[in-house]
């Protein structure tokens, strides 16, 4: 595989549902007369790592308002569990278009700010051929992010090879008190790219859930818990995901 700036290296899929119990139409939510898709679909273009991008959706009001910024999108079945699942089936439509790539990055559709240096960053992670699976941490500072359980943690090998990911502050640190964790160890929190070889996701996308993921909900999990490796690369660029219609409120100094 051959890196460069210029180079065809990756596909950047962005999943967008129509259909969400917190915040249904998400992905047309205007942020200052530009819906929140094609923010992310701007922001991911910008990425020079990124040789096309597309929003997979099920939607054709989605899929409309897509073509109507004149960005390429691709109809997708309603019935897929995950993101993971529905970039698997968009990768199959392209490659019966003759258009195929060794990577696919899952960019969420929900994070307008994201930057194109992080999917780059992860990108560039594959230069490792061990590589099956590619996402970014951040350092946790806080003790409310190590405590809180929607900051997703992860532990890796020195090798940047995730060991496991919780919703639980891990490691445990023995002998010393909660309040002393965040300034005695070295924890990291999961931000939510991935990035995958294409002949892996299609194998993780058969995949059936496994224990693990069930008790934490994380689907990182079932592909640990199947051996395939997950690879880490650390960011300095905090995400800024858009859950409900309140998280739209509190977003300041937008262009």
């Amino acid at each position: 595989m051959v890196f460069s700036d210029t180079g065809p290296l990756a596909a950047g899929i962005i999943p967008a549902r129509f259909a969400s119990t917190r915040f249904p139409g998400k992905p047309l939510a205007q942020i200052r007369g530009v819906s929140m898709i094609e923010r992310v679909y701007r922001q991911a273009s910008a990425c020079s790592l990124l040789r096309m991008v597309a929003v997979a959706t099920d939607d054709a009001r989605i899929f409309d308002h897509v073509e109507g910024f004149g960005g390429k999108v691709l109809m997708t079945s309603p019935h897929h569990q995950s993101g993971t699942d529905r970039i698997a089936e968009a990768v199959e439509i392209l490659e019966t278009r003759g258009e195929k790539f060794e990577i696919a990055v899952n960019i969420q559709g929900d994070e307008p700010f994201i930057q194109p240096e992080q999917i780059a960053d992860v990108i560039r992670l594959f230069r490792n051929p061990e590589v099956e699976i590619a996402t970014l941490v951040k350092s946790i500072t806080t003790a409310g992010d190590l405590f809180n359980p929607n900051v997703v943690k992860v532990i890796s090998a020195s090798n940047g090879r995730a060991l496991l990911f919780s919703r639980s502050p891990i490691p445990y640190f023995r002998g010393k008190a909660e309040a002393q964790w965040v300034n005695a160890y070295p924890y990291f929190k999961h931000i939510g790219i991935y990035a995958y070889r294409t002949d892996v996701l299609k194998k993780i996308a058969r995949l059936p859930q496994a224990p693990l993921e069930v008790a934490e909900s994380l689907e990182q999990l079932r592909w640990l818990w199947n051996g395939f490796s997950i690879f880490t690369g650390m960011t300095d660029f905090e995400t800024v995901g858009i859950d409900t219609p309140e998280d739209l409120l509190k977003l300041t100094n937008i262009a």
